[in-house]
């Protein structure tokens, strides 16, 4: 149990060295085999929620695990009418935390004018959860490369990608690799385009007892306290995030967004991971990608979309336009 609870807030370095000392120091403890594990959750309770996420959507659609490297497989949701099964598709790339059920609200619009595809990403949802580089542009480059697997298995010659958060990052990282594969990027709310300000501390100081949580913190995973609450880690999505909740009143009035959202984020930390890995304190990203906007075909045409009370910082937007003179570059907000 103890071990579990080590490996869950995802800090496995830890465990081996930890361990040994835990289980002297307890092996004279009798820990039933049948106590229920910490966190109230499994791969079918994952499923199931997903499954209520998509009950609301009235297209038809297929699921499917795809098949990639090392025994891999992506989860993947497939929209494809006869009407318009010759446009040129849109995949869905999700952001942070989250999975294809995430999309319920978008899926019949989208899939009216072209097919579309939603993935878990690698590490996340009900895709597989290997475990991911320590170095930062070795995991960028394990989910841009599982991309890449995943649409030649489905057969793809070219795609719309559009990204949310870390999946709008990931969109433009594939697209400067693989640009023969991109028609259009379209990034909602992006994740890690800009540099970590040097001015933060001076313009905005940050308190002593912030910092010394920070560094207390800083060798787990994002997402570790959810864990480590176990069973109440359900009511805690609840309690902390009500916005979930909010954004799909059209859809729900019960718990089922954030009980997704729970199902989600309490498997085995392995995206999860890897996405700790890609930044630096703060959520400001390593390998910034506004960095390397250059090396985007000037071909490709852009579109970025943020939301009125967004937390992305909009001027990003502003910056790649500047940057991509003679290409199209459509900010909405």
């Amino acid at each position: 149990v103890v071990q579990r609870m080590l490996s869950v807030v995802g800090v496995p370095s830890l465990v081996s060295s930890v361990w040994g000392y835990v289980d002297t120091t307890l092996r004279w403890c009798w820990i039933p085999s049948w106590l229920p594990s910490w966190c109230p959750t499994s791969q079918i309770q994952l499923q199931t929620a997903e499954d209520k996420m998509l009950r609301c959507v009235e297209s038809t659609f297929s699921k499917q695990c795809v098949p990639i490297s090392n025994g891999n497989r992506l989860w993947t949701l497939t929209f494809r009418s006869d009407r318009v099964k010759d446009k040129t598709p849109m995949v869905l790339l999700h952001g942070f935390g989250g999975g294809v059920g995430l999309w319920a609200q978008n899926l019949d619009a989208l899939s009216q004018r072209r097919p579309v595809f939603a993935l878990d990403l690698l590490g996340f949802g009900q895709s597989s959860r290997p475990l991911f580089s320590t170095d930062a542009q070795k995991a960028e480059d394990q989910f841009v490369e599982s991309i890449e697997q995943w649409r030649a298995k489905v057969g793809l010659e070219s795609m719309i990608l559009l990204g949310h958060n870390l999946g709008g990052y990931l969109a433009v990282s594939y697209a400067i690799k693989y640009p023969g594969r991109v028609k259009h990027i379209m990034l909602v709310e992006p994740w890690g385009f800009p540099e970590r300000p040097n001015t933060v501390e001076a313009d905005r100081p940050i308190p002593v007892w912030i910092k010394a949580l920070g560094a207390m913190f800083s060798p787990f995973n994002p997402l570790a306290g959810l864990r480590l609450v176990g069973p109440l880690g359900p009511t805690l999505v609840q309690t902390l995030r009500p916005d979930f909740k909010r954004k799909f009143c059209s859809m729900f009035n019960d718990n089922t967004v954030s009980e997704y959202i729970y199902h989600l984020n309490v498997q085995t930390p392995s995206g999860e991971t890897a996405f700790k890995n890609m930044t630096v304190p703060y959520g400001w990203a390593k390998r910034p990608m506004l960095q390397r906007m250059d090396q985007l075909q000037p071909e490709i045409p852009i579109t970025i979309i943020y939301g009125s009370r967004s937390s992305i910082d909009s001027n990003s937007g502003s910056t790649i336009k500047e940057m991509r003179p003679h290409s199209h570059v459509e900010i909405i907000v």
